[in-house]
């Protein structure tokens, strides 16, 4: 693909991760929908066009360019090595997660109980680890991707998965930014095809949120997206089946 076309992707996938039309965006940058339009399907942006559409979307280039290089070569998964030492230390566990989600040494300082000296450690532990790469001014480069995609059995899930399912779920889901839906019916097995393709791209769609507002001057919430789709029944009726006589 080339890259013009890249990095027409990149904005159409940031308007709708930011539940943004043509028509609003052309509001925005002063121009009508139908060029809007047009400079989309024939790709024919100016530098300074190309700007504004980024000012509306609230990123800057730089940001755009990062999104278009993300299908970086970076690792989603790390060793199992590496997965038992972070299991093993809470604390360097939570520091390499606050550093995923693009918080500063200086930032995780301020807001967490991290002393000078632990996080200079932390950090050197995961230089160790090759997790990270350390750079000039104790400043730092992710060595993996930031959205991690940790092991099915591995130590991680083995270690937390429990806990973090029980914390998620323990709440009203009554607040403004909380939601849970719960349903069960009876699908064929090319409505559950779809629905699990469509859940597949929710869950794409919300790291791409997490990628674009890591750049936000917005203020960012943590937040979790918990997604379970499988064929089931519930235990109070699968008691009342039938038993098949031989």
């Amino acid at each position: 693909m080339d890259e013009t076309r890249q990095v027409v992707d990149a904005l159409k996938r940031t308007l709708k991760a930011r539940g943004m039309t043509y028509q609003s965006l052309s509001s925005r940058i002063n121009l009508s929908e139908a060029s809007v339009k047009r400079i989309f399907a024939h790709r024919t942006f100016s530098l300074r066009r190309l700007e504004q559409i980024c000012g509306a979307l609230e990123m800057s280039m730089a940001d755009l360019l990062r999104m278009v290089d993300r299908k970086d070569h970076r690792t989603t998964t790390l060793t199992v090595d590496q997965e038992a030492v972070l299991a093993k230390d809470a604390a360097l566990l939570s520091y390499f997660y606050l550093l995923l989600n693009g918080w500063s040494d200086t930032q995780i300082r301020r807001e967490y109980e991290f002393e000078e000296a632990q996080t200079r450690a932390l950090f050197d532990r995961l230089v160790e680890l090759e997790l990270i790469e350390e750079l000039p001014k104790r400043t730092h480069r992710m060595r993996v991707a930031r959205h991690i995609v940790w092991r099915r059995d591995g130590p991680i899930r083995r270690a937390y998965e429990r806990q973090v399912h029980g914390e998620l779920l323990r709440a009203s889901f009554a607040g403004a930014r909380e939601f849970l839906g719960w349903q069960a019916a009876e699908l064929t097995e090319t409505s559950m095809a779809v629905l699990k393709r469509k859940l597949a791209q929710l869950d794409r769609e919300f790291l791409e949120m997490a990628e674009l507002d890591l750049h936000s001057s917005q203020p960012r919430h943590s937040a979790a997206l918990l997604l379970a789709f499988r064929p089931w029944v519930f235990s109070l009726v699968a008691a009342r089946q039938r038993r098949v006589k031989r």
